[in-house]
């Protein structure tokens, strides 16, 4: 590099214009050169031309009145202002139920499309701006509602990240270039404003701590903040000097131009002396000037740590460094310092004297209004803001290089939506389960695709000046694979002895009405119905003993509309050695031991009730033992009568009718006998019974002995 070498360099502020000669030496920069010019008219609003002739008109003068005394300047050094970059928070949440541990390209696949959420809300309607995103820094990250520390290898069913970003509107810089070129000059390096002042006043070795910087203009104030290593935000308040002057102007009657007057003097003098709109000249204290517009300072101190506490996540910084004119305003530092909180000496304002390596000459100015002019000519010499230009799929796209440019900050860039870009899920299912509708989820889209140079690459890889980088969608999900065993807990079935023999209790599965298995994969709008065996009945029902469950159950009939129960006749289930009910529940490697019960016959049954079905003695008629039987009780089912030995069933509806008591008479002897009547008698019989006469009706007990005698023919 030549030696001596002259920079020209140009602060394009909202109230003036500050040109600079600055020559590099070999140890340190020289300040050959300054002048300050207001714009005639109002050109400028928040850092952005807005008449491009007249602030090119400022511009040539300047470069007119410097060439008079340096030469021909044909290259200039500017910066975009800070007061015209845009931060914006925004959030976004992403449903991750079902896909596998987070990681980190992931991470910040969620980060870049909360930075295209405040590209949106920064571009608001003017969908015609381009906004380059100049940093960004999370805020929060949340899974499932409750904030986290960090989103890699976690799982959840929802994400979300918020973010705070910058952006700068791509017409400041083209604005900025079309001023340069009506005033005959080509840009030779741009920069940031707050970048340029923060070079010359952090060194990279401080960046690690969490500084502020506030440029204190005329009509705004600029804040960035850097910590780890790097600048993390950029924000700017609308207030600022002007603030100042006006309160001057109300409070002693002045016209503008006098109260800026009277400010610059409020710094280093005890007392100032002014003439209001009236004529009239004042000297006042300046500690009374001071007490009347400290309501103003303290409105500007609040309205600055406000923008510093929003930018940095809502705690105070470590330190606070105040330039630009602004700052000069008396208790400015200490008043900003007690508002966030830190001690006096932590907020203070740093001149050019603060700058290394820079000397100016002969008796200039060295106030902090200096700083950021004379930080722009040695930012855009050492570390001038690059356009590269990277080719995304195939579309050239040209970008503000302010700080590393990562594969991300391309595809943002080039407009390509981020949450467009991962697969997504493949379409769910639905079944029902034993009547529950279920909503089966497909498998979870892929990531896209990133390739730089035909080099696999991921989100947060660097880029250079023609690198190309190819982007390709994730492939979307599938439909969900799922078997009906799936859906099934584990050790659904059991291994179980019955009567000493091992058996496998698997559940069973009916599939839209028809026999399934496990193994079957599950279509939308099937219907399953899944019978768990959870009891002894069910296991038997499976096994087809259904004889057993109905033996199992309690032996009942109807007599004469009558439930009646029967426990002797029931059947008995042993589950390891002990009597159960078949509702009991089966368990793996139960034995299971099943007792039949016998069948009763209906004398069984009446025997068990304490009737008696039939009546009956035994008695001795003419020698011979005879046993006499009557109907006590009839039972019928179904219209037919039953015997003493017919089998009955639980369940049968039987109808009993007694007889009335009444005793055997001689006469139903002869229902049980035949009588021949001998040939050689004649005449009326005898009845016996117990060797006494007796007739037909005459009762008759057991053990009776009972004859008919006949009387004789005699022959002669």
């Amino acid at each position: 590099m030549k030696k001596n070498q002259k920079i020209f360099a140009l602060d394009i502020g909202t109230r003036s214009v500050v040109g600079i000669i600055m020559e590099e030496m070999d140890d340190h920069f020289q300040v050959s050169d300054i002048l300050i010019e207001e714009h005639r008219e109002r050109a400028m609003l928040d850092g952005q031309i807005h008449d491009v002739p007249a602030v090119a008109a400022v511009i040539t003068s300047i470069k007119s009145r410097l060439e008079d005394a340096h030469g021909p300047l044909r290259k200039v050094c500017v910066a975009a202002a800070g007061r015209a970059l845009r931060t914006e928070t925004a959030s976004i949440t992403s449903s991750i139920k079902g896909k596998p541990l987070l990681k980190k390209d992931d991470v910040l696949h969620l980060e870049f499309g909360a930075v295209q959420e405040a590209q949106a809300k920064a571009a608001g309607d003017d969908a015609g701006h381009h906004y380059y995103c100049v940093g960004y820094s999370v805020l929060y990250y949340r899974l499932d509602g409750e904030e986290i520390g960090s989103l890699i290898d976690q799982q959840g069913d929802e994400a979300s990240v918020e973010i705070i970003a910058t952006f700068l509107p791509r017409v400041v810089v083209d604005s900025l270039l079309a001023a340069l070129q009506r005033s005959g000059l080509e840009l030779e390096a741009l920069t940031l404003e707050p970048i340029a002042a923060i070079n010359v006043l952090i060194p990279q070795s401080m960046r690690r701590l969490n500084v502020a910087l506030v440029d204190v203009g005329a009509g705004t104030s600029d804040v960035a903040l850097t910590n780890h290593g790097t600048v993390t935000a950029y924000g700017m308040v609308p207030t600022a000097g002007d603030e100042i002057t006006e309160a001057l102007s109300r409070e002693l009657l002045l016209d503008f131009p006098l109260a800026e007057k009277a400010k610059r003097q409020l710094h280093d003098s005890p007392s100032i002396e002014v003439t209001d709109i009236l004529g009239f000249e004042t000297v006042i204290p300046s500690d009374e000037v001071l007490r009347r517009i400290g309501a103003s300072i303290e409105r500007l101190a609040k309205e600055i740590s406000d923008e510093i506490l929003r930018l940095n996540n809502m705690k105070a910084p470590q330190a606070v460094m105040l330039v630009g004119g602004g700052s000069l305003t008396p208790g400015l530092p200490t008043k900003l310092a007690s508002v966030l909180g830190l001690p006096e000496n932590r907020a203070a304002v740093r001149g050019v004297e603060a700058i290394q390596r820079v000397k100016l000459q002969g008796h200039m100015l060295k106030g902090p209004e200096l700083v950021t002019p004379i930080g722009i000519a040695i930012a855009a010499r050492e570390t001038p803001v690059q356009y590269v230009t990277v080719d995304v799929n195939g579309h050239a796209v040209r970008m503000f290089e302010v700080k590393n440019l990562t594969v991300g900050d391309c595809i943002l860039s080039a407009g390509v939506k981020v949450q467009e870009l991962h697969g997504k899920p493949g379409k769910a299912i639905s079944v029902t389960v034993n009547g529950q509708t279920l909503s089966l989820p497909g498998s979870p889209g892929e990531p896209p695709s990133l390739f730089k140079n035909d080099q696999a690459c991921s989100f947060d890889d660097g880029v250079g000046n023609q690198d190309r980088l190819l982007v390709e969608k994730g492939r979307d999900g599938d439909e969900p694979v799922v078997t009906i065993g799936e859906l099934m807990d584990e050790g659904s079935g059991k291994r179980v002895y019955l009567q000493e023999r091992e058996l496998i209790l698997e559940p069973g599965i009916m599939l839209n009405g028809v026999p399934s298995g496990k193994e079957t994969v599950l279509k939308d709008g099937d219907i399953v119905d899944i019978t768990f065996i959870e009891t002894i009945a069910d296991a038997l029902s499976q096994l087809g003993y259904h004889d057993w469950i109905s033996s199992l159950r309690p032996f009942h009939l109807s007599l004469n509309g009558k439930e009646t129960y029967f426990p002797a006749f029931n059947g008995k289930m042993l589950r390891n050695g002990q009597e159960v009910k078949p509702n009991a529940m089966v368990h793996h490697l139960d034995r299971l031991t099943f007792e039949a019960p016998a069948q009763p016959t209906l004398g069984l049954l009446l025997n068990k009730k304490k009737m008696l079905l039939t009546k009956s003695i035994t008695i001795s008629f003419n020698g011979e033992d005879v046993t006499l039987e009557k109907v006590f009780t009839t039972v019928k089912r179904n219209g037919d009568e039953l015997s003493g030995e017919d089998l009955v069933f639980s369940g049968d509806e039987l109808t009993v009718q007694e007889s009335e008591e009444s005793p055997f008479i001689f006469q139903d002897v002869f229902n049980f006998v035949e009588i021949d009547m001998p040939t050689n008698t004649r005449g009326s019989f005898l009845l016996l019974r117990n060797k006494l006469e007796t007739t037909f009706f005459d009762e008759i007990r057991d053990g009776d002995l009972l004859e008919i005698v006949w009387p004789e023919i005699k022959v002669r």
